[in-house]
């Protein structure tokens, strides 16, 4: 049985500012805004980059108006070329078609026309002095991140010996006891009851915490604590990939456990299936034990080994060969 359960409060991100672009890269891109403020509320509305050298010489069919346009030395060379007037009027067309930017890498120096137009046409014209190619690989992780799908699960994040696990649960039922157990064991926390999530592409999901409240922890009877300065800096990490979902569940008689592992469940987190197993919460369980060998069962699978699975195959085997 193949069971998915659907996380919500899914936040999608359709376009992102020039202006919070700047902002937010300014450093890491050594951004320097030359020209065009005014145009700064413009929408970036693609995660990739353009390199408008087609466009330059009037072929504007396939031509990607939604995203920043990269001036890098090959253009920059061809408007040196041309004369002024013919300069003018080739950006003068792609200015026209209301793109987000222009950037020039390399910190090439752009024409005082280049200037006067993206100040017509409220274009940011941008300057780096990294390479092309540097800048195109560098920017577009950074506005793949930037334009990630987020939402926020009720869970607790650990780094359990490399595997990413959230462990969710109703309230009051154990999740930050378990976590604690788990840290005093050596392995790492991520974030506490409220787990951020963002998709990066369509390869993972990667979860963290807030800032306010990365490093702490709260349990029911010692208020909040700080995990850093009690176990150490290996014991809290920024953000992690989640590879595998627990849930938690309050035991009542009759209720449904999964005895053979041969039942895989799925949580469908941002357009994405996570593996998901549910865990009965009773007197006298090792919690924390259970938790650290469902990630370590879990370790087994992206390794291509199913015990569940290769014990079914075993027990089939025998049962075929006795009624031989």
């Amino acid at each position: 049985m193949n069971r998915i359960v659907r996380a919500k409060n899914e936040k999608l991100i359709e376009s992102v500012s020039v202006r919070e672009f700047f902002e937010s890269f300014k450093e890491p891109l050594k951004l320097e805004l030359v020209a065009g403020d005014t145009g700064l509320d413009k929408t970036i509305r693609e995660r990739s980059l353009n390199r408008p050298a087609l466009a330059m010489t009037g072929f504007f069919k396939f031509f990607a108006a939604k995203r920043i346009q990269l001036l890098g030395a090959g253009e920059m060379a061809y408007l040196r070329e041309l004369t002024a007037e013919d300069e003018v009027r080739v950006m003068t067309e792609i200015l026209q078609r209301n793109v987000p930017c222009l950037i020039v890498s390399r910190n090439l120096a752009p024409s005082k026309d280049l200037k006067a137009l993206a100040d017509k046409y409220n274009t940011p014209l941008i300057r780096s002095p990294l390479k092309s190619k540097t800048f195109t690989t560098e920017a577009t992780i950074l506005l793949e991140e930037k334009f990630a799908a987020r939402t926020h699960i009720h869970g607790t994040l650990l780094d359990i010996k490399g595997i990413g696990t959230l462990i969710c649960g109703e309230s009051g039922v154990g999740k930050s006891e378990c976590a604690l157990a788990l840290i005093e064991r050596g392995h790492s926390l991520v974030a506490d009851d409220l787990t951020y999530v963002k998709r990066l592409s369509d390869r993972e999901l990667m979860g963290s915490s807030s800032e306010l409240s990365r490093g702490y922890m709260e349990c029911r009877g010692l208020g909040i604590i700080n995990i850093a300065e009690l176990f150490g800096v290996r014991s809290v990490r920024i953000q992690k990939r989640i590879d595998l979902v627990i849930n938690f569940m309050n035991w009542s008689a009759g209720m449904h456990e999964e005895r053979t592992g041969l039942e895989v469940n799925h949580i469908e987190i941002l357009g994405m299936q996570v593996p998901l197993m549910e865990i009965p919460v009773r007197p006298g369980r090792d919690m924390a034990r259970l938790v650290e060998v469902a990630a370590m069962v879990q370790a087994l699978k992206q390794m291509g080994h199913d015990s569940a699975a290769e014990f079914n195959e075993r027990l089939i085997a025998h049962m075929s060969g006795q009624m031989k």
